[in-house]
């Protein structure tokens, strides 16, 4: 059973960065597609953004395309979430998910069913 730890979650204010964490146990992590979601109290949990093993291509929801970067250390079993220029809705809590059924993978890395481990979140909190 994998496991993922998020960290790097706070308090920032508007326009300012944080660098999400998202350590992986498992041990063919380099074959994971990682995804990024996110929940606000009373919505849904959202697609964030995600990176994929086969082709290492990068995706990102519009409402942070060009703010978010998302990037993975396979030698760490890590994968990041930079986040810049941060606004007050981007407030959630940050969840990291694995895909980990290579080579028969989920191609819609939006889909919340593709992943089959998740972490337990961690807070973004982005002050006005």
């Amino acid at each position: 059973q994998v496991q993922l730890v998020e960290s790097g979650g706070g308090l920032v204010q508007a326009g300012g960065s944080l660098r999400l964490s998202c350590v992986a146990s498992g041990r063919t992590f380099s074959t994971y597609d990682m995804g990024w979601f996110r929940q606000t109290p009373g919505k849904e949990r959202e697609f964030a953004a995600a990176i994929r093993w086969s082709t290492g291509s990068t995706h990102y929801e519009d409402s942070v395309k060009g703010r978010f970067t998302i990037s993975r250390d396979n030698a760490k079993n890590t994968v990041y979430l930079q986040m810049d220029r941060l606004e007050p809705e981007d407030t959630a809590v940050y969840y990291c998910a694995a895909d980990r059924s290579f080579p028969h993978s989920v191609l819609d890395v939006r889909r919340q069913y593709k992943y089959d481990a998740w972490g337990q979140g961690t807070q973004v909190t982005v002050s006005s």
